[in-house]
């Protein structure tokens, strides 16, 4: 539920400011900013081929885990808007603050052998499989992501983009390591 509603929590603030993110939430966001969908709904449909992955490479445990994070997510962007409104925030700020709640968010779904679904998967998966850092992989996915937000949102909102992706992705590097957990 922490992790859930961390991770929700950042989505709503760096869409408060038109910005964009990483992996599958960057990709919702992306559809959302150009088809005038709700984030909620396009992220949980775009996740949903990567449960199949899921199945066959994490188990059944972790998908379950996982698509109750999505769907958590997908139902909280639009609730905390309900209790609170952000009238006036710096897109920097809210792209820092948004990034570091997202990548907390993540840690604690990581620690809890769940995942926000999408390229998390995957990268858990390669860290597992392979030994890469799931932080830098999911960084390769962000940096490809982000570049495309040129095409839907201002170069400074990008450019504030980044610097949240950063953040996120610094955190899983530094903080989530293979075997650091039992869980």
């Amino acid at each position: 539920m922490t992790g859930s509603v961390a991770m929700s929590f950042g989505v709503v603030l760096l869409n408060a400011v038109g910005a964009v993110t990483g992996g599958l939430a960057g990709v919702a966001f992306l559809i959302s900013y150009s088809s005038g969908w709700t984030f909620g709904l396009v992220f949980f449909l775009i996740n949903i081929p990567f449960y199949v992955l899921s199945l066959m490479r994490m188990g059944v445990a972790f998908t379950i885990k996982t698509l109750c994070v999505v769907v958590m997510i997908s139902v909280l962007t639009s609730v905390h808007p309900l209790f609170f409104s952000i009238e006036s925030i710096d897109p920097f700020y809210a792209c820092i603050l948004g990034g570091m709640f997202m990548g907390l968010g993540m840690l604690i779904l990581f620690r809890h052998r769940a995942s926000a679904g999408g390229f998390g998967i995957l990268a858990l998966f390669l860290q597992d499989r392979f030994r890469l850092s799931a932080g830098l992989v999911q960084l390769g996915f962000d940096a490809v992501i982000v570049l495309l937000a040129l095409l839907v949102a201002a170069p400074m909102i990008v450019l504030a983009s980044v610097s949240g992706v950063v953040v996120l992705n610094v955190i899983l590097a530094m903080n989530h390591r293979p075997g650091r957990y039992l869980g």
